[in-house]
């Protein structure tokens, strides 16, 4: 069979002039966590929606295990799960009755009891669904995708409104998919989850990918590996000319960041020294400097000149 999902040269076009979708093409291999990061209006949504079969594409081609959905559709949704970012389910169903529905539209489901099980919603067999909290609901969406035993699973917004600990259960959950050879493609506005969870992602801007890779490698692009932030006193608070930041030893390179200035390098002890003396030599003062690791946070805002969760 082929790969679990390929794309090529995908696009779409609303009204005949909003381009949503611009010529993206993509490969996922199967047993993969593949992320789709992007900031509102990127096209991330109709991506994962033509990739679901669920809307047309203008142009291009969708493969899923090789096949298009053209040719077996229902054999495709058999294949596949998916949880949205607000599942909306029925109040009035208990927990149980909610995952023998889903169960029932699938031909080879798994026993609801398993899948409540590894989902850890056991003791909640009986509950109705307008009982359950926020990261049980969203555990019991899963669940719904998981039911019908599907090779890919598409996770849209997964964790997002989820305490700490709803978040780890989820990723333990991926993980566990994962281990089985499942595949799985997700959006997440969260980039340490992006991190932990996926093996590879594709940054995603204007409807085209601009960036696409392991997250080490995308992290590499930036050429530091480290992030040095600072703000010093006086007019613009530092954001002068980045010609003089730049000059300092190991800066591979420069962005504000509202009142820091934040520099990209690769051996900060060669670095801060440099940086100490500078501001002391413009006759400054230091309000705050901090190093820490460079993170997919750091990639996206050199890509796009922005946070992604400020959309």
């Amino acid at each position: 069979m082929g790969s679990p999902i390929q794309c090529t040269n995908l696009r779409k076009t609303y009204d005949g002039k909003v381009e949503a979708v611009r010529g993206l093409s993509l490969r996922i291999e199967a047993g993969q966590c593949f992320g789709l990061l992007g900031p509102n209006g990127a096209g991330k949504t109709t991506t994962i929606e033509i990739l679901e079969g669920l809307l047309a594409p203008t142009s291009g081609e969708v493969r899923i295990f090789g096949h298009t959905w053209n040719e077996n559709p229902r054999q495709l949704r058999e294949w596949i799960g998916i949880s949205l970012q607000e599942t909306r389910l029925s109040e009035k169903l208990t927990v149980c009755e909610t995952i023998q529905l889903f169960a029932s539209f699938y031909s080879e489901p798994r026993l609801a009891g398993d899948v409540l099980a590894e989902l850890e919603l056991t003791e909640k067999s009986d509950a109705w669904v307008g009982k359950l909290s926020g990261g049980q609901k969203q555990r019991l969406a899963v669940a719904t995708a998981l039911v019908g035993n599907p090779r890919i699973l598409f996770l849209d917004e997964p964790t997002t409104g989820l305490d700490p600990q709803s978040r780890r259960q989820l990723w333990e959950i991926v993980r566990a998919f994962q281990r089985k050879g499942g595949t799985v493609l997700l959006t997440t506005h969260y980039m340490d989850e992006a991190e932990r969870l996926c093996d590879r992602l594709a940054i995603v801007d204007h409807g085209e990918i601009i960036a696409e890779g392991t997250p080490s490698d995308l992290i590499d692009r930036l050429g530091g590996h480290h992030v040095v932030e600072f703000r010093v006193d006086g007019d613009g608070n530092g954001r002068g000319p980045v010609e003089v930041w730049r000059a300092l030893p190991s800066v591979e390179s420069v962005r504000h960041d509202e009142d820091m200035v934040c520099l990209n390098v690769r051996e900060p002890h060669l670095t801060i020294p440099a940086l100490l003396a500078e501001v002391q030599q413009q006759g400054r003062h230091l309000e705050h400097l901090s190093t820490r690791q460079a993170s997919l946070e750091d990639v996206f805002v050199q890509l796009t000149g922005r946070h992604l969760r400020e959309d």
